[in-house]
């Protein structure tokens, strides 16, 4: 049941309005598909394709010399502020847009080397939706660097653009 996804609408809805951006197609590209539950930091990933998904279960991984529209840096188990653990329960949508908003930008520094306030690129993520949260363990927010339409052809890693 690993399968099921992650609640990936929070996620675009920041993209597109830090952005402004539209999604990208997959069209005859070199990508793999792989589970939201393999992707690693430093990986880069082909944008999802309209129209959004509330529930993602695979991303268009590609080398980070193909062209591409975002990079995975930071995987951030989601804890409770008030107790420092996961909860039991899911915490809910605002929650953990409110963990990842904080987290994934705290993160950003410190793999691309700027402060994404200072940086030409974005942040977007992936929260675990309710049944990923129940059915699979999920507690983890993905962080991934994207831009505003432009294709990066390399890592971001250490650029500090």
């Amino acid at each position: 049941m690993r399968r099921w996804a992650r609640l990936g609408v929070l996620g675009v809805v920041v993209a597109l309005a830090v952005s402004g951006c539209s999604f990208f197609g997959h069209g005859d590209d070199k990508s793999t598909a792989v589970s939201v539950f393999d992707v690693k930091v430093g990986d880069c990933f082909l944008a999802p394709a309209p129209p959004p998904k509330a529930e993602l279960t695979d991303l268009h991984r590609v080398t980070c010399s193909t062209p591409h529209q975002q990079e995975s840096y930071a995987l951030l188990p989601y804890k409770d502020p008030a107790t420092g653990k996961a909860p039991d329960e899911f915490p809910g949508a605002a929650a953990l847009k409110s963990f990842a908003d904080g987290n994934c930008a705290q993160e950003f520094q410190g793999y691309v080397g700027a402060d994404y306030r200072d940086s030409s690129l974005y942040f977007t993520y992936l929260v675990p939706s309710p049944r990923s949260w129940a059915q699979d363990d999920d507690f983890t927010v993905l962080c991934f660097i994207t831009t505003t339409g432009q294709t990066l052809t390399k890592s971001v890693k250490g650029t500090g653009a």
